[in-house]
Formats: structure tokens, C-alpha cells, sequence
């Protein structure tokens, strides 16, 4: 096999220890933790243990039977997740009424600024009986709880696909980082929503001539369902 040119010299991201504490205790700065400091020392220093030895998955358990390598370490959020989507794949077969789930893709939410309700919303409210009345299974995804809802996290794609399909796993093994804080994957649960579905009606409106960051974030990252590798034991992680 020819040699891998890999092209690497980005700036150095590896943050020092203070800088690092300093970002740490920023989400601390509510004057309630006052009191709590010498339990945020000690938190503080198991996630700067966490960070500094890149622990991105410390859940894991054995591939076992059916991976390439079985005795690679795989994610247990990963396996969770690759679980329901073959429960979700099941479902869409043997579904008696068609699966047809409704985004709303904008990212206005009446309990957040501007503390009034989209029309996206509203137009989905007024789709929903029409389509219950045709015989559809609906579920609605709103994806302005990402603006609203404490801890919903849609992270970027980053592209693995672009360097090698093979890198590209399904479902996608990029988060939860747990290292960097990069937690809450809501991917997670919405995969298993697109595989049961039988068809997918999106609401949203056009912010500035493109769709909305949470809309286009899910988007990018259902690119690992258009033929991702499923074992991620195949390429080490």
C-alpha cells in the first residue's frame, strides 16, 4: 500500500492547568457555589485528571463477538446507541400505521429570548391532527429545546467522512467526549428517530439565506447514516 500522507500543523488547542481551572470554574460562577469550593477543588482536579489524559470514552467494555477486533475497547454510549437504532430499524418493519415524525427546525422558544413562540411551531401544531386524522404515527423532534433546555447539545460534524469513509462511524462515535466536557449527545436519541420513520416533514424558517444552526447541525451530522462504517473496532476508534 502507498504511504499515508497525513496533513497535520494546526495550532496547539492543550490547554495548561490554570487556564483550564479558570474555564472549569467559570460555569461555577453563580454565587450559590460560594460555599461549595472545597468540593469544586476536588472536582476541578478529576476533571483536569479526565482532560489531561484525553479520557474521551471512560466507559467502555469489550467489542466481543461480531467486531473486527474483539477485544477493542468500545464505548458504552456507542453501543447504547447503535442498540436503539437496530430497535428503531425493527419498529419502521414491523410499524402497523406509517411513522412520520415533524422537525421544527427553528430555534425561537417562548421560555428563552425573545419569550415568544416561532411560527414554525405553530404551523406544526396545525399539521399534527391533519396528520393523525390521515393515519400517522406522529413525534414531534423540536430542535429550539437546543436554545431552551439544559443540557441539549447537537455538536458539530467534523467531517471524518472527508478524510476516509471508513472513519465515519455509524451511529457516530465523535461524541460524547467526555475529556472535553463535549456531553448531553442528542444525536443519540434522534438517530433511532430517523430509522423508524417512514417519512420526515421539517418545519423551519430561513435565517439569513440558510437553514438554522440547530437544523443545519443535524443535518451535517446524518451524514454517518449514508453508509458509515458500523464497526468502529475496524479502524481502532
Amino acid at each position: 500500500m502507498p504511504e499515508i500522507d497525513v496533513r497535520k500543523g494546526m495550532p496547539a488547542v492543550k490547554l495548561g492547568r490554570e487556564e483550564f481551572e479558570k474555564r472549569y470554574r467559570d460555569r461555577y460562577a453563580d454565587p450559590a457555589f460560594n460555599p461549595l469550593q472545597k468540593e469544586l477543588d476536588a472536582i476541578v482536579s478529576a476533571a483536569w485528571d479526565a482532560y489531561s489524559n484525553s479520557r474521551k470514552s471512560p466507559n467502555t467494555r469489550k467489542a466481543g463477538a461480531g467486531f473486527a477486533d474483539p477485544d477493542y475497547d468500545l464505548s458504552v454510549d456507542w453501543l447504547s446507541a447503535r442498540d436503539a437504532i437496530r430497535e428503531a430499524q425493527t419498529r419502521n418493519e414491523i410499524a402497523p400505521t406509517p411513522r412520520n415524525p415533524i422537525v421544527n427546525g427553528s430555534s425561537r422558544n417562548e421560555h428563552t429570548c425573545p419569550g415568544e413562540m416561532s411560527k414554525s411551531w405553530r404551523l406544526i401544531k396545525l399539521a399534527e391532527p391533519i396528520f393523525r386524522e390521515m393515519g400517522f404515527d406522529i413525534e414531534i423532534l423540536d430542535l429550539s429545546r437546543l436554545t431552551s433546555e439544559y443540557g441539549k447539545n447537537i455538536y458539530p460534524c467534523k467531517s471524518c467522512v472527508s478524510t476516509s469513509m471508513a472513519l465515519c462511524h455509524w451511529p457516530c462515535s465523535c461524541y460524547p467526549n467526555y475529556s472535553l466536557g463535549q456531553t448531553h449527545n442528542w444525536m443519540n436519541e434522534i438517530y433511532p428517530m430517523w430509522v423508524a420513520a417512514h417519512g420526515i416533514m421539517i418545519v423551519t424558517p430561513v435565517n439569513w439565506y440558510h437553514a438554522p444552526t440547530g437544523l443545519k447541525a443535524m443535518i451535517d451530522r446524518l451524514v454517518c447514516a449514508d453508509g458509515g462504517n458500523p464497526d468502529p473496532s475496524s479502524t481502532h476508534g
